[in-house]
């Protein structure tokens, strides 16, 4: 049995698709016995792909292939001007400028409007940018992850994954119908709600809320 991805597009939607799919060989008659473990091995493999099932068929927002860096794709959006300013005030805007590649789970300016009082904004004003480096980089992981690799990661892991970031910890990723969701440390979810935005050094995948590293 094998896992099998194929992506197509329609429009301005990347349309990604898992098949699972077995090959079976001829048996001679005289080897009858041996048709149960033959049938477990195939059975018990796809029982532990149940989890997975959603996979069959995962449509998500694409952009087209951008010869901009990651930065300068941030800077020009006018959906993340909150990224883009917390990028300049962590003096990370140089390295997702010059360096790479990397993947960039962004989230808009919406998904820092969730925030809970004005805690984007004491970040940004404060002489000690290292609690906002640290929720920056918690949103970066070092390669180009597209969302068809971490479906091949959810398909390997039985319906979840992680991600180690450039912060140092781990975000977790999982399927929920036909979306992807990433979860951190304590819970809070975000949905990818664009994705593979190629860049010159990497990828970007919008998202539609704030992961934390720590509690701010």
């Amino acid at each position: 049995m094998f896992c099998a991805f194929h992506r197509s597009r329609i429009g301005e939607y990347a349309i990604l698709k898992v098949e699972f799919k077995v090959h079976y060989s001829p048996l001679p008659s005289m080897r009858v016995p041996f048709l149960v473990p033959v049938l477990l091995g195939i059975l018990l493999p796809i029982s532990l792909f149940s989890q997975v099932k959603s996979l069959s068929s995962v449509t998500v927002p694409a952009y087209t292939f951008n010869e901009k860096s990651i930065s300068e794709t941030t800077l020009d959006s006018k959906d993340h001007r909150v990224l883009a300013a917390a990028l300049k005030a962590a003096d990370l805007e140089e390295i997702l400028h010059r360096q790479g590649p990397f993947t960039l789970f962004a989230p808009s300016d919406e998904a820092f409007s969730c925030l809970s009082g004005n805690k984007m904004e004491h970040l940004l004003k404060s002489e000690d940018k290292k609690v906002l480096r640290s929720l920056l980089k918690y949103h970066i992981v070092a390669g180009e992850i597209s969302a068809s690799k971490i479906l091949r990661s959810l398909c390997r892991g039985e319906g979840e994954a992680s991600f180690t970031t450039v912060q140092g910890k781990k975000i977790f990723a999982a399927i929920e119908g036909s979306d992807i969701i990433l979860t951190d440390e304590f819970g809070n979810r975000a949905q990818i709600i664009k994705a593979d935005s190629q860049q010159r050094n990497g990828v970007i995948h919008v998202i539609d809320n704030v992961i934390v590293p720590v509690k701010i």
